[in-house]
């Protein structure tokens, strides 16, 4: 219980940190999940320090399953990691390249290399035991 409490304390301050950095460089972290494409995957993993990619399909039924998650996460962690969703049928550059062979996959990224992955619908609360380590 204690240490919900001082998991809670340290997220806060930590987002108050990353906000008054954001705000004194001009830099601004999405509190929404952005488009990710074959296009712009490099430059937006080199862009931002913390990065979650949902790779997902619009006929996968456990990608809607796990979509709120990753809109909630995103809102929750908005000025420490950014996510985005790339769809694998439009982008399959980027699926194959990562070796993707299930979605949903979330891929992990901190400093522009794959630190981390997930596969398949799980609970929030793991998507956080992973980028608590990472951050």
């Amino acid at each position: 219980m204690k240490t919900d409490e001082l998991e809670r304390i340290r997220a806060k301050k930590m987002q108050e940190l990353m906000n008054r950095q954001n705000q004194a460089t001009g830099r601004s972290l999405p509190g929404s999940p952005i488009h990710v494409t074959d296009g712009d995957f490099e430059s937006l993993i080199q862009k931002y320090p913390l990065m979650v990619i949902d790779c997902w399909a619009t006929w996968c039924g456990p990608c809607r399953v796990l979509a709120p998650v990753v809109d909630e996460l995103a809102r929750d962690y908005a000025g420490r990691v950014v996510f985005g969703k790339l769809d694998v049928d439009e982008n399959p550059q980027t699926a194959m390249n990562f070796g993707i062979m299930s979605v949903p996959t979330l891929l992990i990224i901190k400093n522009g290399k794959l630190v981390d992955q997930i596969v398949g619908a799980v609970p929030r609360e793991y998507i956080e035991s992973k980028l608590r380590k990472q951050m």
